[in-house]
């Protein structure tokens, strides 16, 4: 399928959320629910934040018509996990999804849902696709638009977030297809050579992360 882009608009992320973990309260009380490594998280008729390109809310809308045509800008966030050695955590999207289905891409990416701060929607959503917690640094923020043929497209405004991973994540298979760790020079090597196989927003917050904040990048990974 083809796909477009626009390039995004970068913000500083100084006046964002700030950095921490929010507990899950589903950790404990429905610790089975949250373990099934196959359950259904997402609905096409959840609700996301509308928003303007300086992220003022200013409505709602079901997901699916969020992403239907050319999109309806609305707020995203996108997780960048490191392990010990500084290597990137990439997770291949379900096939089944219908954007960019089978596409590498960054840690973690979802949506805030109505009535969600940015702090609990980044903490239920690694629950949701990694079951495990993490610490978040949140960086900057971007606008950007990337259809994907006929399916619809994304139109976000995208929170990015830098963190640690850990080894006893458990993938949801309804969400992700595969996972893989890659070093700063490694993805590069693979952008470079294979860029059709990497989803659109993780080419771009790459890209930025490098270029403008290569000194909060380089706490968690060695660049070249």
């Amino acid at each position: 399928i083809d796909s477009r882009t626009v390039p995004g608009q970068f913000q500083r992320g100084s006046n964002g959320p700030s950095t921490g973990r929010v507990p899950d309260p589903r950790i404990g009380g429905e610790a089975d629910t949250v373990n099934d490594l196959h359950r259904n998280v997402s609905s096409e008729s959840e609700e996301l934040i509308l928003v303007d390109h300086d992220d003022n809310e200013i409505g709602f809308i079901s997901k699916a018509d969020a992403h239907d045509g050319a999109g309806v800008l609305h707020r995203a966030f996108s997780l960048f996990l490191f392990n010990d050695d500084g290597e990137l955590l990439l997770q291949q999207r379900a096939h089944e999804k219908r954007l960019w289905g089978g596409y590498w891409s960054n840690s973690c990416c979802s949506h805030p849902r109505r009535g969600e701060s940015l702090e609990i929607a980044t903490s239920r959503r690694l629950l949701d696709e990694l079951n495990f917690e993490a610490e978040l640094e949140h960086i900057y923020y971007f606008c950007y638009q990337a259809g994907f043929g006929d399916a619809g497209s994304e139109n976000e405004l995208c929170h990015v977030f830098l963190g640690r991973s850990t080894d006893n994540m458990r993938p949801n298979e309804s969400e992700i297809a595969s996972v893989r760790y890659l070093s700063a020079a490694r993805l590069n090597e693979e952008l470079e050579s294979h860029p059709d196989r990497f989803t659109p927003w993780f080419k771009q917050e790459w890209r930025e992360l490098e270029r403008a904040y290569r000194e909060q990048l380089e706490r968690y990974c060695k660049l070249t």
